[in-house]
């Protein structure tokens, strides 16, 4: 039920520099001619979920844990332009009932991030970034066995809004927005039951996709410490039908809280953590998400 919130949390981790983390939502940027590679560990776990605006449990699935290993890199074009890919592998498991765990590679995302201005004064400087981001399935894994599924099995389009400010001592603020286009997922099935309606095609609509992210940190010496809220609205879509299992066009909202660490090492390294935890939401489960990278960054 969390797959979506799933490949926010890898796509926010894109890319680490030398310097600091930068992420598609932040108000940084790789140097030019900088290329980062590393790997990020996710874990994603939760007992109590929401069938519709109900909190349950469900006897059937118990604890049900995601965990992800991803690879990312990032690459500064220019100084005002950095491109960045994910892939992760992706495994589920619940740990009560009979239901089958899943895992395979998920979706290859790339992404482009342009710095529309940078106004510099004697107390900071407010930025301004445009993002665009596409990601396709690249394994045959089915999106018709939520909350096991490790991804919804379409194709995604996003373009994304930042404006941050960086102050000259040790604060620093980001406001972004985003909004993603689903394209349609085909499941292999001729017909489906959702949102009180039979369809009788094999073809689903996706719902589209808002994210807004506020995020505020501190930065001291080698360390960066962010803290995110993060809202999901899905713009579409049917609530869990009641002792039903979920669909892949459900509505998926939810609001998480998100904090991280992290630290620039010598010779290019770059070490993060990171927690958060869903505090509100609908057809997900409430669940505690831990993550860990290492980058390296080289300098040409």
């Amino acid at each position: 039920m969390l797959k979506r919130t799933t490949q926010l949390l890898i796509l926010a981790a894109v890319s680490v520099s030398s310097a600091s983390a930068q992420t598609i939502d932040d108000g940084l940027m790789m140097p030019k001619r900088t290329l980062s590679t590393g790997v990020l560990y996710a874990h994603d776990s939760w007992n109590e979920y929401w069938e519709g605006t109900l909190k349950r449990t469900n006897g059937n699935i118990g604890t049900l844990t995601t965990q992800s290993v991803a690879w990312v890199g990032g690459y500064g074009i220019t100084d005002r332009l950095n491109v960045m890919a994910v892939l992760p592998y992706v495994w589920t498991h619940a740990s009560q009932g009979v239901l089958h765990d899943l895992s395979g590679f998920q979706d290859l995302t790339f992404a482009a991030k342009y710095r529309l201005l940078s106004s510099p004064s004697t107390r900071g400087t407010l930025s301004a970034f445009i993002v665009g981001a596409a990601a396709v399935p690249v394994s045959d894994y089915t999106p018709d066995f939520y909350p096991l599924s490790i991804g919804s099995g379409g194709s995604r389009a996003s373009g994304r809004l930042t404006v941050g400010y960086e102050s000259n001592s040790a604060w620093f603020v980001n406001a972004s927005s985003a909004y993603t286009f689903c394209n349609n997922v085909r499941l292999n099935r001729n017909s489906y039951f959702t949102d009180g309606q039979l369809f009788l095609t094999n073809e689903v609509a996706m719902p589209n996709v808002l994210d807004n992210t506020l995020t505020a940190g501190l930065r001291a010496g080698h360390w960066r410490i962010p803290v995110s809220l993060v809202q999901r609205r899905t713009l579409g879509g049917g609530d869990i039908r009641r002792q039903d299992m979920p669909f892949v066009s459900n509505r998926m909202d939810f609001v998480k809280l998100d904090g991280a660490l992290m630290y620039s090492m010598p010779k290019n390294l770059s070490v993060g953590f990171g927690a958060g935890r869903v505090l509100s939401g609908r057809n997900v489960g409430q669940s505690t998400t831990f993550t860990s990278g290492l980058f390296y960054a080289i300098h040409l």
